[in-house]
């Protein structure tokens, strides 16, 4: 193992949540004050370089010229600072168990690769399915292809670890059975290139019940088809709209940290509470880490245990996730024995189809929606190998309708926070 990954199984040895921020900063100073800042947290922390976005669409004459000039960019110019000037930044700082992961967006990351091996780095995400129909009109085919030879950049060196971001599509409103399905399936694709580190990710939804399930339904998959790898499992605090008050904010931060910390997921991926108003600084991010650290460590109900948050343990299957995600690795996998052309042909038939993705390689036939107990559930499932359960009453989810599911977090939690004067107090569907 790498250092990345290194750092993440001595946190779990010691029976600790790692807590990483995804914050980026364009020159060395400000990114040089935010890495020490997350490793000083009282938590036990990973470090982060998000990338700005001209290098993630490959326009790197434009994130040269604005460092240049001075003007300001919403990331970490990694190739415009070069390898020697990253790799001289981060010696100092990244050591002693303190590893730093490169996160970017790019669905044709090979200059970003070859670039962060260069600086040393070891660590870092995406796919060829998530950075890729999410962000922009590049064709699948393609950032399948350059995503299986960037696997090989990886695999070239010895420990190096990637992250699945599948886990995480559009961030909301997709039902947790594709969620779990895509980013096992980048997976098995990161594996069939050499990949011997990976990582699988889960964005936190609208039920904590359903979440508790879906992370143990990741975790029995990746035990069956990633067997004899490394890897462990990452959480997202919410991704959708976040909570507009700061009691609203922290309570869903912390029931994301508690999530993990009751599922046994290795890594959470924090937000704060300024992301509702404003870009978070070093302080809210260091503020969030700590937050979350401390709300994982509390002491809570057992990961079998019920109650109104975490409504039935995994096992009972209330949700189905784990019938549905399986479902849908196996009508994949089978398509064919090379798991890239697999994707593109399932994307092409419509066997996985990604709501509310307007991406031309995605069939955008599925709908799903908010159901009385709070859970995501599929309105309609287009070609997919999986039932539907229509919600009572829609024929289809209307604009309004969207509006109001991509509010249903924020609210629920801002409500919760102006009734009760202890933020940290839990909360039920």
């Amino acid at each position: 193992m790498g250092p990345f990954a290194t750092a993440v199984r001595a946190a779990g040895l010691a029976g600790e949540l790692v807590v990483q921020p995804r914050m980026g900063f364009p020159d060395l100073t400000r990114t040089r004050t935010g890495l020490r800042a997350v490793r000083a947290a009282r938590a036990r922390t990973a470090g982060t370089l998000t990338l700005d976005s001209y290098t993630r669409v490959g326009d790197f004459a434009s994130a040269a010229r604005a460092l240049r000039e001075g003007t300001d960019l919403n990331g970490y110019p990694l190739l415009a600072h070069g390898p020697g000037t990253t790799r001289e930044l981060l010696e100092p700082i990244a050591r002693d168990g303190f590893a730093v992961q490169v996160r970017h967006g790019s669905p044709l990351p090979g200059a970003i690769v070859r670039t962060l091996l260069a600086a040393g780095l070891d660590a870092t995400e995406g796919g060829p399915v998530s950075y890729c129909l999410p962000y922009g009109r590049t064709p699948l085919r393609a950032s399948v292809d350059a995503w299986a030879r960037c696997c090989e950049l990886l695999a070239a060196r010895p420990g190096s670890h990637l992250e699945s971001f599948g886990g995480c599509m559009l961030g909301q409103l997709c039902p947790p059975g594709l969620l779990v399905a895509l980013s096992v399936l980048e997976g098995v694709f990161f594996r069939r290139y050499g990949l011997r580190s990976v990582s699988l990710s889960y964005a936190q939804q609208t039920h904590p019940g359903q979440d508790t399930e879906a992370l143990a339904a990741l975790r029995a998959l990746a035990g069956e088809h990633l067997a004899g790898l490394d890897w462990h499992v990452v959480l997202y605090t919410y991704m959708g709209v976040f909570p507009g008050t700061e009691g609203g904010a922290l309570a869903l931060l912390r029931e994301s940290a508690r999530l993990a910390a009751r599922t046994g997921t290795e890594r959470l991926i924090v937000k704060t509470p300024a992301e509702a108003h404003r870009i978070p600084t070093v302080e809210d991010n260091v503020r969030a880490l700590e937050e979350a650290a401390a709300a994982a460590r509390a002491p809570g109900p057992a990961p079998g245990d019920r109650d109104d948050r975490c409504g039935r343990g995994p096992a009972e299957g209330e949700f189905g996730v784990l019938a549905e995600a399986r479902t849908l690795v196996e009508a994949v996998l089978e398509l064919h024995p090379e798991p890239g052309r697999a994707l593109k042909e399932a994307f092409r038939r419509g066997l996985l189809d990604v709501p509310y993705c307007l991406h031309a390689d995605n069939a955008q036939r599925t709908r799903g929606y908010i159901d009385t107990r709070g859970s995501l559930q599929w309105h309609s499932t287009g070609g997919m190998p999986i039932p539907a359960r229509p919600a009572p009453g829609l024929s289809r989810p209307r604009a309004d309708d969207l509006l109001g599911m991509l509010a249903y977090t924020r609210e629920r939690f801002d409500r919760a926070a102006s009734e009760t004067p202890d933020p940290a107090a839990p909360l039920s569907p």
